[in-house]
């Protein structure tokens, strides 16, 4: 029986390419060069979640459950404008993962955007059965989540003590 395990992706500044474009219309081509570099590495760290992700699953990705709590930017929006979240999901169903999204505002955008992924209406709904479970975004609800109070969703218990590993990135 595999322990679920959880990945938390990078939250990466959402503005960095208006500072870029700006950046350009002014002529500041040492500081273009710069954020363009920056928003590289970011965009290379949502790679490295799904990689991330199928390590904790034995290398692959193929046929595993994925849930992906929070598909906002940020918490408390329903703005899913370049969501880190949303992208690595998609990421890791082109690598074979059944992926289940739940974001408590976002619902409806998500959908709209990435119509391939499959929704759920809580966060129990969205870890049924789940492989690798996703915090995406720092919703008190997800902050705030006992693992007691999901044990019938998952193949195992509770956290640690069930075996559980966590991988954070960027903080």
């Amino acid at each position: 029986m595999r322990s679920p395990k959880f990945v938390r992706p990078p939250e990466p500044p959402k503005d960095i390419r208006a500072f870029a474009a700006r950046a350009g219309e002014l002529g500041v081509y040492q500081a273009l060069s710069f954020l363009r570099e920056v928003d590289c590495i970011n965009m290379r760290r949502r790679t490295k979640v799904v990689e991330l992700g199928a390590e904790a699953c034995g290398g692959s990705l193929l046929g595993m459950n994925v849930a992906v709590l929070g598909a906002a930017f940020t918490p408390e929006s329903d703005d899913i404008r370049d969501s880190p979240a949303l992208n690595v999901a998609g990421m890791m169903q082109l690598h074979g993962a059944a992926v289940s999204v739940y974001g408590p505002k976002a619902m409806a955008n998500s959908r709209n955007l990435f119509p391939a992924l499959d929704y759920a209406t809580s966060t129990s709904g969205a870890c049924k059965n789940a492989d690798v479970v996703l915090v995406a975004t720092k919703w008190a609800e997800f902050v705030a989540l006992d693992p007691g109070e999901l044990d019938s969703a998952f193949r195992t218990r509770v956290w640690r003590s069930a075996g559980w590993t966590y991988r954070g990135l960027g903080r």
